[in-house]
């Protein structure tokens, strides 16, 4: 008979009286005591029982009872079974929610996501909603060109590689992408799947995916919620998708103008914060909104040589986007306005044939729509070819 699931409780009494759904970890305390160091520091997640734990160990020693944090897949399984759920619902828990690995303990789920899962029987963001995410959108939000595009890297289901310092000092997070992977490890929202060390003396490099699918999910929220100031991101889109230019640069420029200053951009490309940043939050944007009938694709080679954005249709029957993005300068180009900007960079759409690969992908050259970005500060101008 399935247990009853009591969101919430953090009483170890009242959830074995009641007999409430409660995965046994009073291990923990053997393991501990045995240790015997003199101070125990216990850095997990939220929500992945400590206080529970902590509970626990207070009636054990005031006299009132694997891996002591978290939920093993063996434990998972076992209570997916005692609630009747199938061996598909099993995958699908571990896609969702599994990923964290602590010490030499891997395979180890979220038990507040699996307790609520329980509760509601269906799949959320349950562990990632409960925690406030604001740091961690400003830093990406914020953060520059190669922050974004190794989060893009993360979002396609690709890794990052950086050296990690677990004395993350906070003060140094601003700029600093090790810092902001090595506060996502540290978090839950990032693991580990190895660790490259050429030689003793170097340092460890650390090859990091985002955790699950659930984290995923949060990401994907995050991401939307850098352009929900106003509807003009997804009118933009729609306009792109009919090649509507006057509604492209209409919209264009009210994304522009409300997330500019979001993402810090400056005025020159020389900058330390460019409107590269902008360019990559808001490939980001394209990459969420788009993921189910597009596969987006970012700074990669084609033809004779490398695109800034390609949406690579699922369905060869719709149309296909190129993107080409320029930033004009004035002080150091030699085009005259943006006009200029906008068309050599449609010009250098066709020169270096982006569309090769697309045309090779069984897409008619009438279906691939080709765009040139031209930017300067807050401005955008749109051109079409």
């Amino acid at each position: 008979m399935a247990r009853q699931v009591s969101i919430g409780t953090q009483d170890y009494a009242s959830l074995i009286e009641n007999n409430y759904f409660y995965v046994d970890k009073t291990l923990f305390i053997k393991n501990w005591w045995e240790n015997a160091d003199a101070v125990t520091l216990i850095t997990r997640p939220s929500r992945f029982g400590k206080t529970l734990t902590m509970n626990m160990c207070n009636y054990f020693f005031s006299n009132k009872y694997a891996a002591d944090f978290g939920f093993t897949e063996e434990e998972v399984f076992t209570a997916l079974d005692e609630q009747g759920y199938s061996e598909d619902d099993k995958k699908n828990v571990k896609k969702w929610y599994d990923g964290f690995t602590f010490g030499k303990y891997t395979d180890i789920y979220n038990p507040w996501s699996i307790t609520h899962f329980f509760d509601k029987g269906k799949y959320d963001t349950y562990w990632a909603n409960t925690s406030g995410n604001g740091l961690v959108s400003h830093l990406i939000g914020s953060g520059d060109k190669n922050i974004k595009m190794d989060f893009e890297n993360l979002m396609t289901g690709g890794c990052v590689e950086a050296a990690i310092d677990e004395q993350i000092v906070f003060s140094q997070l601003a700029g600093n992408k090790n810092a902001v992977w090595g506060l996502l490890l540290a978090t839950g929202y990032l693991k580990c799947m190895e660790i490259i060390r050429e030689k003793i003396e170097d340092t460890p490099i650390y090859r990091l995916v985002l955790t699950n699918f659930e984290v995923k999910k949060m990401f994907e929220k995050m991401v939307t919620g850098w352009f929900e100031k106003d509807e003009s991101f997804n009118e933009f889109v729609k306009a792109m998708f009919k090649c509507d230019l006057r509604g492209m640069n209409v919209y264009m420029n009210k994304v522009a103008l409300n997330t500019f200053s979001y993402f810090d951009a400056g005025r020159k490309p020389s900058e330390e914060n460019e409107p590269e940043k902008f360019y990559h939050g808001f490939v980001l944007g394209l990459l969420v909104d788009n993921a189910k009938n597009y596969v987006i694709k970012s700074n990669r080679e084609s033809g004779y040589g490398r695109y800034d954005v390609v949406l690579e249709p699922k369905n060869k029957n719709d149309v296909a986007v190129i993107i080409e993005f320029k930033v004009y300068d004035r002080e150091y180009d030699k085009e005259n306005d943006l006009k200029d900007t906008a068309a050599n960079a449609l010009a250098q759409i066709n020169e270096n044939q982006y569309a090769a690969d697309l045309i090779a992908q069984g897409i008619s050259e009438e279906r691939i729509l080709k765009y040139g970005f031209a930017f300067q500060g807050k401005k955008c101008l749109i051109v079409a070819g």
